[in-house]
């Protein structure tokens, strides 16, 4: 099992094309995230992924991955001790890196 199942994190992204975009991902039992986007540009949107992967790199840090139903995969290195998140999002056409902050609040 990995340390984000039944965890909600809310994220706001520093820079890129969603900077000052809060968002909010649930990741659930069975392996499947739920983002919904609390402020900024389309506000209000939600989709459930089938499924995302979540690995630890040290006691701190851990790593999350989901490709999305709209072809954006969303890979995001999250610093507990800190609360700072480094993100790369793709398609098959851009590809972008973004900085952020993060906490848990479930």
């Amino acid at each position: 099992m990995d340390s984000l199942r039944g965890k909600t994190l809310q994220w706001t992204f520093a820079d890129g094309p969603v900077a000052g975009m809060q968002f909010e991902h649930t990741f659930h039992d069975d392996g499947s995230v739920t983002w919904r986007i609390l402020e900024g540009q389309g506000k209000g949107h939600s989709a459930r992924e089938e499924r995302y992967a979540a690995m630890p790199v040290s006691e701190d840090v851990s790593v999350v991955s989901y490709r999305g139903r709209s072809g954006h995969t969303l890979t995001v290195a999250l610093n507990f001790s800190t609360g700072r998140m480094f993100a790369f999002a793709s398609n098959n056409s851009d590809w972008h890196h973004q900085t952020g902050t993060f906490e848990v609040v479930r």
